[in-house]
């Protein structure tokens, strides 16, 4: 099955998964094409192809992820202010290594705000 996002202002609206039969031309080769076109037809507006294994632009698409058209790339919205985007992976990057000691932790955004040497909160 392939798998087709809504793009609008750049942002994933919707995704959809349709059969990879539609995506077939008439050599059996996909087309990335006509499965833009199946959906454009269906439901309207621009369409892009996601992939689960990140195949197709990076990472797959979710609602409310950025589709950058200039690095034809999918990414999740920013988790938190202090995080930065690594565009070599579009992912997300901590400023703060986590901790490595097999516990649980959680980010706390405001812990890191009053002292960028911690972040990291251990669960309890």
């Amino acid at each position: 099955m392939a798998h087709f996002a809504k793009i609008e202002n750049n942002i994933v609206v919707q995704v959809i998964v349709v059969n990879n039969k539609v995506l077939l031309n008439k050599q059996g080769i996909e087309s990335e094409t006509l499965g833009i076109q199946f959906c454009t037809d269906l439901l309207g507006g621009d369409w892009v192809q996601t992939s689960y294994n990140g195949n197709k632009r990076c990472n797959y698409a979710g609602i409310g992820y950025t589709y950058d058209t200039d690095n034809d790339v999918f990414y999740a919205p920013q988790p938190y202010a202090s995080w930065t985007l690594d565009t070599d992976v579009w992912q997300w990057v901590c400023p703060l290594t986590y901790p490595d000691d097999d516990k649980m932790y959680t980010w706390d955004e405001d812990v890191y705000q009053a002292d960028n040497s911690k972040g990291w909160i251990l669960n309890e």
